[in-house]
């Protein structure tokens, strides 16, 4: 049996939706990857290299490791769109949105319709507590934003302030996963390509920016970056954003990605797993 037919995103979720307990897809996914992988993070800070193994550590987000660190707090940056500044003269806040809680985040929701093109990828994140021998912690919530293929950022930047795209809430299951369905994001001048998120204490909490309990950064292997934006079509101005920058120079990710380098299965026709565990001193 062929198991990329549909694409990894989709073997995911039929699994998912027969039941079964998400811990046991992921660990089904992780085999089934291996027939197209591509890169691994957590051979490195420099997250060049990729690898087919991880460990919590390096950001894997192995599931019942014994051993694991804090995410690094980290910058939200400009586009937060959490409550925290404003675009165009007023509050910024997708988490006041109706709809804004939810799976699937690459289409706009609140009255918005614009939907995000781009290589399709799905983000596994790992919540565990690192003050009781890496515990999954359920019932937190993870709010996940990042740039579109052009390095655009919904709600800010030109031509996509009216959207909300690429922005969603997720509740951690009872593994402590949040799973998003999402495109892989494009490489702006000056950063190496990443997503933002935020951690909560549960999705009633995350409603704006002032109850958030963490603020981190996902980094992705630079050998995957590179496949993706010179075999897709929408990530042009990446090829060279990217040429430009490295971890060692990016104002972020310069001090190390040992914790936030996510492990990156997949490839350009099924699309793309990211997983990362995110430890939280709970």
């Amino acid at each position: 049996m062929d198991l990329h037919d549909h694409g990894l995103e989709h073997d995911l979720h039929r699994l998912l939706a027969q039941g079964r307990h998400r811990r046991g897809a992921l660990r089904w996914l992780g085999a089934a990857a291996g027939l197209a992988l591509v890169g691994c993070g957590g051979s490195g800070d420099d997250g060049s290299s990729g690898s087919s193994s991880s460990s919590s550590s390096s950001g894997g987000g192995s599931a019942g490791s014994a051993t694991c660190s804090v995410i690094p707090e980290e910058t939200a940056g400009p586009y937060p769109g959490d409550g925290s500044n404003t675009s165009g003269g007023s509050i910024a806040n997708a988490l006041a949105l109706s709809g804004i809680v939810r799976s699937d985040i690459r289409t706009s929701v609140g009255g918005a319709s614009g939907t995000a093109q781009g290589v399709p990828m799905t983000v596994v994140i790992d919540l565990v507590d690192t003050n009781a021998s890496c515990a999954d912690l359920s019932g937190y919530a993870i709010y996940l934003w990042h740039c579109d293929a052009a390095g655009r950022y919904s709600m800010y930047s030109a031509g996509v302030t009216a959207e909300n795209y690429l922005r969603g809430v997720m509740a951690t299951a009872s593994d402590g996963t949040a799973i998003f369905t999402t495109i892989f994001p494009g490489c702006y001048s000056g950063r190496m390509p990443h997503m933002h998120f935020e951690v909560y204490r549960s999705t009633t909490t995350a409603s704006q920016w002032t109850n958030k309990l963490r603020t981190s950064q996902i980094a992705f292997p630079a050998d995957v970056c590179s496949t993706v934006y010179a075999g897709a079509s929408g990530y042009s101005a990446s090829v060279a954003n990217l040429a430009r920058i490295s971890f060692a120079s990016d104002n972020v990710f310069s001090d190390g990605v040992t914790t936030q380098l996510a492990t990156v299965t997949g490839d350009l026709s099924s699309g793309y797993v990211a997983r990362l565990q995110v430890g939280l001193a709970a």
